[in-house]
């Protein structure tokens, strides 16, 4: 039988079911596990080494490249454009603000509206930034067949409702801790290419 650390395998050797069947059970049990650490272990490096190259949280780096794409945009359309609130993205903005990173300007054609503006430091960094992991599972789920991306669909939600998770509120977003968190707060100690050297 298994060992590892962390399974119940009291629920296991109580299922009615031989033992080639329970070590197969546990088996699987913790390909998933392994899977799902894995993946909440290359997001949480990805931000650190994002925080390390860039001082920045994926979520800022995100909003910054939709500045760059969509160019002049206001907070309502920014917070549609990412699928945040406007409160979350708003206090984004802030931040990035005061680190002289963007700016609000009003509209000249209708002046109820406030835009937001990347300023060149914004941009300078943008260019050095790594790739957002967000964009390249973006970019390789593209890639897969539809269904494919129905069937990880279908399991993530699964893997959600197992776990007591589906009525979690969260964004569509691919980071650790509150998005909207200042940077002081990230841990950037640990380098993401010497995390990944040691796995």
């Amino acid at each position: 039988m298994s060992k590892t650390i962390g399974l119940n395998l009291d629920a296991v050797y109580n299922l009615d079911l031989t033992d080639e069947q329970k070590d197969h059970l546990l088996n699987q049990i913790e390909e998933v596990l392994i899977a799902l650490r894995r993946v909440i272990r290359a997001t949480d490096l990805h931000s650190k080494y994002l925080a390390k190259t860039t001082s920045l949280t994926s979520p800022q780096i995100l909003l910054l490249q939709s500045l760059r794409d969509k160019g002049q945009i206001t907070i309502g359309e920014l917070a549609n454009e990412m699928s945040l609130s406007q409160a979350t993205v708003t206090t984004i903005v802030d931040r990035l603000e005061k680190r002289e990173l963007v700016y609000r300007m009003r509209s000249e054609s209708d002046k109820r509206k406030v835009h937001v503006h990347l300023t060149d430091k914004a941009l300078e960094i943008l260019k050095k930034a790594p790739i957002p992991l967000q964009e390249q599972f973006t970019r390789q789920f593209g890639d897969l067949q539809e269904w494919e991306q129905t069937m990880i669909i279908s399991a993530l939600k699964r893997v959600a409702q197992m776990m007591d998770a589906q009525h979690i509120d969260a964004s569509p977003v691919l980071d650790i801790g509150l998005l909207d968190r200042h940077d002081d707060l990230i841990d950037t100690h640990t380098p993401f290419l010497e995390e990944k050297d040691k796995s």
